[in-house]
């Protein structure tokens, strides 16, 4: 059966924008019926620069859709358990995590119906919506089904067997900018190397955010202490020059739902 809607799931990294641009181009096809990008509000403020661009005329031939369920950081830091970001635990191992399917995948599935005209319960046939996902072969590990069985995951970008330098490659064949790094600025799934690259401002609001997590009144609610870093120390004291990231830490890998960082 033809899907009666072909969505890409829009992070605006360089994965997911070679993918959209690719569609435009006729490289990937049938042509997509809409992007959707669900916003955390805390994506750095080059990815929203990114954005506005993919979203200005003449870029891309389909509309691109902005969903929100508000700001992660302050919701998790109100009280919203719904928010929760895996953080590394004081004692050993991650916090839960609710982030990816609160704030990135619910909402994206929300706009899915309202596209098809159908109500938040309605049936919607198997196979109904094809949905693209900009992982690349060298993150093949996080390809996953979607979870439910009126979308359908495509993985264009593996099917044409282009890795995330290829990406950039095309890119830069085609005239097109770099895209910056599409992840929540204070995203644990982070190494030492995309650590040093981070803006002031970026930096400033994830430091934030790790030292909010252990106030007295969230060390309580966490039940410990937890930390942006998995060196368990304060954001401002890490050293990210050491180690850590000599080629063998991907802790985007961790990301098993294949919708951020792309």
């Amino acid at each position: 059966m033809d899907p009666k809607l072909i969505i890409i799931s829009l992070g605006a990294g360089v994965q997911s924008t070679t993918m959209a641009l690719m569609a435009a181009h006729g490289e990937i096809g049938p042509m997509p019926d809409c992007a959707i990008f669900a916003d955390t509000g805390d994506e750095p403020e080059a990815v929203y620069d990114h954005l506005k661009w993919l979203m200005s005329p003449n870029v891309l031939p389909f509309p691109v859709i902005v969903v929100s369920e508000g700001k992660l950081s302050a919701e998790l830091l109100s009280g919203n358990d719904m928010a929760r970001v895996p953080f590394f635990v004081g004692k050993g191992g991650l916090s839960a995590r609710q982030c990816t399917r609160n704030f990135k995948i619910r909402p994206v599935r929300r706009q899915i119906r309202k596209c098809l005209g159908v109500a938040p319960r309605g049936y919607v046939a198997p196979g109904s919506v094809s949905q693209w996902i900009g992982i690349s072969t060298d993150e093949v590990m996080r390809v996953k089904p979607s979870g439910a069985r009126f979308i359908e995951n495509r993985h264009p970008l593996i099917e044409k067997r282009m890795t995330r330098g290829d990406c950039l490659q095309w890119l830069l064949r085609n005239g097109y900018p770099r895209p910056p790094k599409s992840a929540c600025v204070y995203c644990p799934y982070q190494s030492n190397a995309q650590w040093r690259e981070k803006d002031p401002v970026s930096m400033a609001q994830a430091i934030a955010v790790d030292e909010a997590l252990r106030t007295p009144e969230n060390v309580v609610r966490f039940r410990g202490e937890l930390y942006v870093h998995p060196s368990l120390k304060p954001l401002r004291d890490v050293d990210f020059s050491n180690a850590e990231d000599r080629g063998q830490l991907n802790l985007f890998n961790n990301e098993c739902e294949g919708m951020c960082g792309v």
